[in-house]
């Protein structure tokens, strides 16, 4: 099949024999063909040598996203469902783990499939479309889905600010089979939550913290924790399954609130033995600091302080702020667990900022462990972008 094509300026081919699956639009010389946005096209070098295979976008500052490297591979209905199978079968050990049922299934960029995310719930499946080339093979991804995990439903939560970057509006609802409960409930390492994927935030659940989560016990016992921006109380259940004598969660929802009780009481704890505030969490830990109030053990899990590299200089702010509030507020021999969701800060970057926070707080701090995203969401080595959560496990004196 002949596809149209895009020629790339003299010098910028560099990064597409590097295998980075991105171009932007100031690589492009012109585009022959005149293709829609969505469709697939080649991609060529200056010169008129064949580089690629990918889906356009003029809409998006990034123009084209690569699909293959692979002359003789076209992109048709087999192209996804290799790729799917591929994603499906490299989670084959976490679809046999009894105690964990709630995964990713596919990361986007890293599993060869740029503009997809989905998300497994036990029986549910939840898929984001995130780009306009991804909408045009909808069909056929879900057929994938559907043949290769046979889930009670599949949901679509495209409800993301990057589909407006694509010219493409907000989608949710249901895609195939039953309509999923307006809560359902799942493992994680055995733990039991309530996950609301119609509503909650992300998919329903921050499914990219369980390794991080299973690392918090052995900090636990007896501990008296705070747990920072909780949404839904995952770190702190933890905690108290964990041995914490007291858990503290502090967050700015509610409802979210709400589902921790109830998510501590699914695994055998007593909500009444543990202390829920409602607010800004920059606002509490202040009056907590101002109370006096101190912890052996606290967990930081901010939402994205920096959607884009703009917001750096913003973010870098934020996240001193409420890392000094941390430092300043954990006992001596304390623990710390400080992560950051935003791809525009560098591990490097936050690392700098948690020891500028130290600093001014006054302590000591040393570093025991990094923080990662899941191995479900992993990171191809030609797409550094794909690594976006970072964190540091800190002693602090």
């Amino acid at each position: 099949m002949s596809y149209p094509y895009v020629i790339l300026k003299s010098g910028r081919e560099r990064s597409v024999l590097r295998r980075h699956p991105w171009i932007f639009s100031g690589a492009v010389a012109r585009v022959e063909g005149q293709p829609a946005n969505g469709e697939v096209v080649e991609v060529r070098d200056a010169g008129g040598g064949w580089l690629a295979r990918g889906y356009i976008n003029r809409h998006s500052q990034i123009t084209v996203r690569i699909l293959t490297w692979d002359p003789d591979e076209g992109i048709d209905r087999a192209f996804w469902r290799r790729r799917l199978e591929q994603a499906v079968a490299s989670r084959a050990t976490l679809s046999r783990d009894p105690g964990t049922t709630a995964y990713r299934l596919v990361h986007a960029e890293s599993d060869g499939l740029p503009g997809l995310v989905a998300d497994r719930y036990g029986e549910c499946v939840v898929v984001q479309f995130l780009t306009l080339g991804l909408e045009r093979w909808r069909e056929e991804i879900l057929d994938g889905l559907a043949d290769l995990l046979a889930p009670q439903t599949i949901f679509e939560r495209s409800d993301v600010e990057v589909r407006e970057k694509e010219g493409l509006p907000p989608r949710v609802g249901r895609l195939r089979g039953e309509e999923p409960p307006q809560r359902l409930e799942i493992l994680e390492h055995g733990h039991r939550f309530w996950v609301e994927v119609q509503t909650g935030q992300k998919t329903g659940f921050y499914l990219d913290q369980r390794e991080n989560r299973a690392r918090l016990p052995a900090f636990c016992a007896e501990a008296e924790m705070l747990d920072g921006f909780s949404y839904t109380g995952a770190f702190g259940v933890y905690a108290a399954c964990g041995g914490a004598a007291r858990v503290t969660f502090v967050e700015t929802s509610g409802p979210a609130l709400g589902v921790a009780r109830q998510n501590l009481a699914l695994n055998g704890q007593r909500p009444e033995e543990h202390e829920f505030v409602e607010g800004n969490a920059f606002q509490v830990l202040r009056g907590f600091r101002a109370e006096g109030r101190t912890f052996d053990l606290i967990v930081l899990d901010p939402p994205k302080f920096a959607p884009t590299a703009r917001d750096v200089r913003r973010a870098a702010r934020g996240y001193k702020d409420i890392n000094l509030l941390a430092f300043q507020l954990l006992r001596p021999g304390g623990i710390l667990f400080s992560t950051s969701c935003s791809g525009a800060i560098s591990a490097d970057l936050f690392q700098k900022i948690l020891f500028g926070a130290a600093l001014d707080a006054g302590r000591e701090a040393q570093i025991i462990g990094y923080l990662h995203q899941g191995s479900d969401h992993p990171v191809a080595l030609t797409f550094p972008e794909g690594t976006y959560l970072k964190g540091l496990i800190c002693r602090v004196w």
